[in-house]
């Protein structure tokens, strides 16, 4: 199968994807229980958005002549479990540059809205009490940045007007960048003790699984807060809910394990924890910009070009 009479399946219709090469044939799939057409016949495959493991990886045992697959996340997590009925030499891609902004967005929200008592002040607001007072502020404050990629980054770019005492970075691998050095994660322990607020951005894989643990919390400053916008696995959520509990420690999560938190879980009423339900990247910016990388991506298939934002290959 060439490139020019390729299958492509996308989640949104073709006609609406400005700039997408002529010669393949768009399909239209977002999950839908029926497939578009005949899996083994799908070159290129964009996984649906947001609609879990189960959809992403339900037609890929079928895809036997699949040369990529393109998530529109920036996590591949949820495609992972299927990478292994993959045929050898298929590109895994990534949504790198779709959800930096809205992401950051979210990070700087939740660590303003947890420092300044927002969730008291809506509670305040329901029950027509004035609850004036003194708090927290982020000036002055030292953020340590824990998955410095390119979300990390887009986090660092919308901290810098807000006077932070110190911004630290941690990634697998040290490196130095213009910002300044970025640590490996094996700097954690003496980085923690000295961070008013930690911001998880980092992705889900073997190394990252449970990272923040009860070591990991414990090693935090007593009143520190804890941002989540990574994934829910990153954090092992009986820790959190213990210091939570005893009100050591504060948390903002817009992503928890289980996901969705269900009814009941003792998450929801934890003290000093602020929950949003994963929606970092589901905003406004969300689909022009995917449907630029789309185009993108798609022109250089069908040129035979090397191809952005390859995470690994298969085989």
């Amino acid at each position: 199968m060439t490139a020019t009479t390729a299958d492509v399946w996308l989640p949104f219709p073709a006609e609406e994807i400005d700039g997408l090469p002529e010669g393949l044939n768009y399909l239209l799939w977002d999950g839908e229980p029926d497939f578009p057409g005949d899996p083994a016949d799908c070159a290129y495959y964009v996984v649906p958005y947001m609609k879990g493991p189960e959809v992403a990886v339900r037609p890929l045992a079928s895809m036997s002549a699949v040369q990529v697959v393109q998530t529109l996340s920036a996590g591949i997590d949820h495609v992972e479990p299927g990478l292994g009925l993959l045929p050898e030499g298929v590109r895994l891609c990534n949504a790198r540059g779709v959800h930096e902004a809205s992401t950051a967005e979210l990070a700087l929200a939740l660590v303003l809205a947890s420092l300044r008592g927002f969730p008291g002040f809506v509670h305040g607001q329901d029950a027509e009490e004035w609850r004036s007072g003194f708090y927290p502020a982020l000036a002055d404050k030292s953020v340590l940045i824990v998955g410095y990629g390119s979300i990390g980054s887009a986090v660092e770019d919308r901290l810098a007007p807000f006077e932070c005492a110190r911004v630290a970075r941690v990634a697998r691998s040290a490196r130095t960048t213009a910002r300044g050095p970025v640590h490996a994660l094996d700097d954690l322990p003496a980085l923690l003790p000295r961070a008013d607020v930690v911001i998880l951005t980092t992705p889900l894989n073997p190394s990252t699984q449970g990272l923040v643990d009860a070591d990991f919390l414990a090693a935090m400053p007593d009143g520190a807060l804890l941002v989540n916008i990574a994934r829910g696995g990153v954090v092992d959520t009986e820790a959190l809910l213990s210091e939570l509990e005893s009100g050591r420690l504060r948390a903002a999560l817009d992503v928890t394990d289980p996901e969705p938190l269900p009814a009941g879980h003792p998450l929801w009423h934890a003290p000093h924890v602020l929950i949003t339900p994963h929606v970092g990247g589901s905003t406004s910016a969300f689909e022009p910009r995917a449907k630029r990388l789309l185009a993108a991506q798609l022109t250089r298939f069908a040129a035979g070009e090397p191809l952005r934002n390859v995470v690994r290959t298969t085989g």
